[in-house]
């Protein structure tokens, strides 16, 4: 029996959507579904749920839920990895919290900034961990990494872990969906090229029976500039830089110096920027869990349509050997020229049997090269802070963080820092 193994599958929405999916799919029967987080009251509500979706669509596979790490990965097949290391409470709140009294404001904070940088360094030894156990027990397994920040995490895998590991993020599947439903523009027939890092991806060509539609877009955009929306500033962007971002306003905001700054605080408030916004998400999601809850785990009848995220299709893609393209986060093997290659870039990518095999980029326009490698400082130093344990790495990520280096000296960084190291106490490694 084939066995796929979801890491963090407290995660009981996600769990729905990634496992439900393949539950539904005709090459997927028949395997095993072992599911496994620390949380173990989760992990049940995760497995209840399934078995509810199981009973409905008349799946043949298995859901089994474990205790045991290195048991739930034995013989895996496919592992797909969804965690978050420390929680909102205590460690989104600490990310947060601390920067704040030194006047850094952020948004996200879970892929680069300061928020980013401990959110890797505290997950970093989680991930090394599940390595080892995946080149024990199952070392051929494909790793499907979901979890931010996923540049970081996903080399990490790749580079240090010895597992064969692509990152998955659902911006791209929904950039021009999104992007056209906002500008009210047909999306039938169309053709798009994206390429970049995680996050801060690029829609480089965009066109429909031949026709560049990026005159189109950017003129519709510029109109849509006069009122506020929820995606200002990846507009403002593409309108300074020419090229579309995968990734959303609230992210982008954080990820540039050119936004959230204490001396033109009107900037917030004229490119709509949500200050503080996956904190008052996590809050939401909490007070709502009773009822997704019931809605979720208790309902017998629970039914579920297969979603556009990526996992079902590239097992079904390697079961099948019927090809099918994702936008995938790898190794920049030369894939984009202009990019160090000792990166993660996201790229196109094709899935059959032999599984994940990026395609070749070239160049990216030299503007948004020189946007990507501003992110690209700040992970290879968090790597190399959480692979030596230098302390002086993380200051050097820190300062070379575009938003953070752009708003503190070198020495509230440092003290900042600091500050954030104590207060994450056990959730790190000591760092000398």
């Amino acid at each position: 029996m084939s066995k796929i193994t979801f890491l963090g599958a407290g995660s009981t929405v996600f769990a729905k959507n990634v496992l439900g999916d393949c539950l539904l799919t005709p090459a997927l029967q028949g395997y095993e579904i072992a599911l496994f987080d620390i949380d173990h009251e989760r992990l049940q509500d995760s497995a209840n749920m399934l078995n509810n979706i199981k009973k409905t669509s008349g799946s043949t596979s298995t859901i089994k839920a474990y205790t045991n790490r290195k048991e739930a990965l034995t013989g895996a097949k496919f592992v797909v990895n969804a965690i978050q290391v420390g929680g909102y409470d205590p460690c989104t709140i600490t990310d947060f919290e601390i920067p704040k009294k030194y006047g850094l404001r952020q948004t996200i904070a879970d892929t680069v900034g300061i928020g980013g940088i401990f959110r890797n360094l505290r997950t970093i030894p989680v991930m090394l961990d599940f390595a080892a156990d995946i080149r024990e027990v199952c070392p051929d397994a494909l790793f499907l990494n979901y979890t931010n920040p996923m540049a970081v995490l996903t080399n990490v895998m790749n580079t240090y872990g010895g597992v064969n590991t692509v990152g998955l993020c659902h911006s791209v599947q929904t950039c021009v969906p999104e992007l056209f439903k906002h500008l009210e523009i047909d999306q039938t027939g169309v053709k798009a090229k994206i390429a970049g890092i995680n996050h801060m991806a690029w829609l480089l060509e965009v066109s429909k029976d031949g026709v560049d539609l990026y005159p189109e877009i950017k003129k519709r955009a510029a109109e849509k500039q006069k009122e506020k929306h929820k995606d200002m500033v990846r507009y403002e962007m593409m309108l300074k830089f020419g090229h579309y971002i995968t990734e959303s306003s609230e992210h982008n905001a954080e990820y540039h110096p050119y936004f959230i700054k204490r001396n033109y605080p009107e900037l917030v408030d004229r490119f709509n920027i949500p200050l503080d916004e996956y904190p008052r998400r996590c809050i939401d999601q909490i007070s709502r869990w009773k009822q997704m809850r019931e809605d979720l785990v208790n309902d017998a009848n629970l039914t579920h349509v297969r979603s556009h995220e990526y996992a079902s299709y590239i097992f079904e893609a390697i079961e099948t050997d019927v090809p099918f393209k994702i936008g995938g986060n790898v190794m920049n093997t030369g894939l984009i020229t202009n990019l160090p290659r000792e990166a993660v870039v996201e790229v196109p990518c094709l899935v059959d049997r032999n599984g994940v095999t990026p395609t070749y980029v070239g160049d990216l326009p030299p503007q948004l090269a020189a946007l990507n490698r501003t992110n690209i400082n700040t992970q290879l130093l968090t790597i190399e802070a959480a692979i030596t344990g230098k302390r002086e790495h993380i200051y050097h990520a820190a300062m070379l963080d575009p938003h953070t280096s752009a708003e503190l000296s070198m020495d509230d960084i440092i003290a900042m820092c600091d500050e954030l190291i104590e207060a994450h106490g056990k959730w790190l490694p000591e760092y000398k």
